[in-house]
C-alpha cells in the first residue's frame, strides 16, 4: 500500500518578511549605521559599487537585511526619492 503523504501536494506559503519594502531596509540600515558611529553614505556608496556586504554593519541584522534585497532595486527606490524631492530643472 502506497504511502499517501507522498502523493498529497503540499503547500508553501511565501512569509510576509519576505515582502520587503527597500525603502524601510534602506531606512534601518541607515539607522544601524549611524548608530555604530559610520558614515552611512560612504558606507552604502561602498556596497552599491561593490556589492561586499562587509560595508554594512550587523547591528540590528541590517547586513543580513540588506542583502535580501537586489542592489538595483534599492539604488532605484534612492533615485526616485531623491527625484521627487528635487525642484524642475530648467
Amino acid at each position: 500500500m502506497p504511502d499517501n503523504k507522498l502523493e498529497e501536494t503540499m503547500y508553501f506559503k511565501k512569509s510576509d518578511e519576505d515582502n520587503l519594502n527597500p525603502r524601510d531596509v534602506l531606512l534601518t540600515v541607515y539607522e544601524a549605521l549611524v548608530e555604530k558611529g559610520y558614515n552611512p553614505v560612504n558606507q552604502l556608496v561602498g556596497y552599491f559599487i561593490s556589492g561586499d556586504p562587509a560595508y554594512i554593519t550587523s547591528h540590528k541584522q541590517a547586513r543580513s537585511l540588506i542583502r535580501r534585497i537586489e542592489r538595483d532595486d534599492l539604488l532605484e527606490e534612492l533615485l526616485i526619492h531623491y527625484l521627487k524631492n528635487q525642484e524642475p530643472l530648467r
